[in-house]
């Protein structure tokens, strides 16, 4: 939604400046008449507004969960009576995080011009993304800007803790493939080229496997150079590849049908999908506008693609339910529930419990996988050791036989 630049004059005379969203122009003299504010001139924002006034401070970025912090402590800070400006200059004289005490000292500057908390917001869109900056304003004009606060805390301190339990559980795992990979490395590229020599007058050469093994290694040593430019431009096309939408929606298809992997990458969509659009529901976000913020937040192509069309749906008239149960990527139960939540008009609150539920349910299936990737990679590295043994010991027992 773009934002407007404004000045005008309050009841008493007084010069006002500042910053608001709004579809059109139309829109935000609308929104200064409920004001009470005379507007004296309106222009789009070009970014050399409020961004511009902090020196291009919208790149900066925070942690996840220092923001959701800031979020609960500000919605404290409301509820016990402080008032929104107070409160933001409280956090930003905080020492502990100089970045984040910086976004909100630029905030309350902007809330202190006269601009609107969610508009300073949407000039520093690398800090705060979209849904919370949408939540934030229907909070504004709701007057319920302190639970929105608490909602968005605690949603973006849950998902920072999920990408940590994510990330912890694939430590032991990753840490096994660098493992794996340099124990190769030192197999294939020092330790295999030792007996070289050794087989070099075998009659009848050398077995097949010998000579695939051989091969190997000579790619790992002898010309390890060109193997890691060929390797680096592999990568690099893959990469460029990725970048291709229709690419990635086609790698997203496989990875949903996947033996594992597919149940825990639908599982994470609809979970944030779910704790999305409840909690922008739950704060006075209409639906359609819930359902095209909500759609960029799941992570996943497809859902982005399913949730879309369930937008489009829903503007023609019909339920929720049917166009995200079309799609495939949720599951009979969770639809069920949604069509229920939308029957009895509660679905803002069905919606997070259907989240709650899936994200203990990831929880069980990501330590179950985990504990399936251990020994599979085990296994592999085993596999590969084996190999190489046999790929020796098969012309070393024809060597000695010769001899004999």
């Amino acid at each position: 939604m773009p934002t407007f630049e404004y000045q005008a004059l309050s009841s008493g005379g007084k010069k006002v400046a500042g910053v608001l969203a709004g579809a059109s122009e139309q829109a935000v003299l609308s929104e200064l008449e409920t004001r009470r504010l005379v507007p004296v001139s309106i222009k789009e924002s070009d970014g050399s507004g409020l961004s511009g006034m902090f020196g291009g401070k919208g790149k900066r970025k925070v942690g996840a969960r220092s923001l959701g912090t800031s979020y609960t402590q500000l919605s404290d800070l409301l509820k016990a009576g402080v008032p929104l400006l107070r409160g933001l200059k409280l956090l930003g004289s905080r020492r502990s995080d100089p970045v984040l005490a910086s976004v909100f000292k630029d905030l309350g500057e902007a809330v202190e011009k006269g601009s609107d908390l969610g508009a300073a917001m949407g000039t520093m869109p690398t800090v705060f993304p979209p849904i919370h900056i949408a939540m934030i304003r229907a909070g504004e004009k709701g007057g319920f800007l302190e639970d929105v606060l608490e909602r968005v805390g605690v949603l973006v301190i849950r998902q920072a803790e999920l990408r940590s339990k994510v990330i912890g559980n694939m430590v032991y795992p990753m840490l096994l493939i660098i493992l794996g990979v340099g124990v190769g490395i030192a197999i294939f590229g020092f330790f295999i080229p030792q007996f070289r020599p050794m087989f070099a007058n075998l009659k009848g050469g050398l077995p097949f496997l010998t000579r695939v093994v051989f091969a190997v290694s000579d790619l790992i040593g002898k010309y390890g150079l060109v193997t890691a430019v060929v390797v680096g431009v592999g990568a690099f096309g893959i990469w460029r590849g990725l970048q291709r939408e229709d690419i990635r929606e086609r790698l997203e298809r496989i990875r949903t049908r996947m033996w594992v992997i597919g149940p825990l990458t639908r599982g994470f969509a609809t979970a944030r999908f779910c704790q999305l659009l409840g909690t922008m529901l739950a704060n006075g976000v209409p639906m359609l506008a819930a359902l095209r913020i909500a759609k960029d937040g799941t992570g996943n192509i497809l859902m982005t693609r399913a949730v879309e069309k369930a937008a489009e749906e829903v503007q023609a008239g019909r339920p929720l339910a049917q166009p995200l149960g079309e799609s495939g990527l949720l599951d009979d139960d969770v639809i069920e529930m949604i069509a229920v939540g939308e029957s009895a008009n509660n679905l803002d609150a069905v919606l997070l419990k259907i989240g709650d539920s899936i994200e203990a349910r990831l929880d069980r299936m990501l330590a179950a996988a985990v504990r399936l990737i251990e020994p599979l990679l085990l296994l592999g590295m085993a596999g590969v050791v084996g190999i190489v043994a046999a790929a020796l010991l098969i012309p070393m027992s024809k060597l000695s036989s010769s001899l004999g």
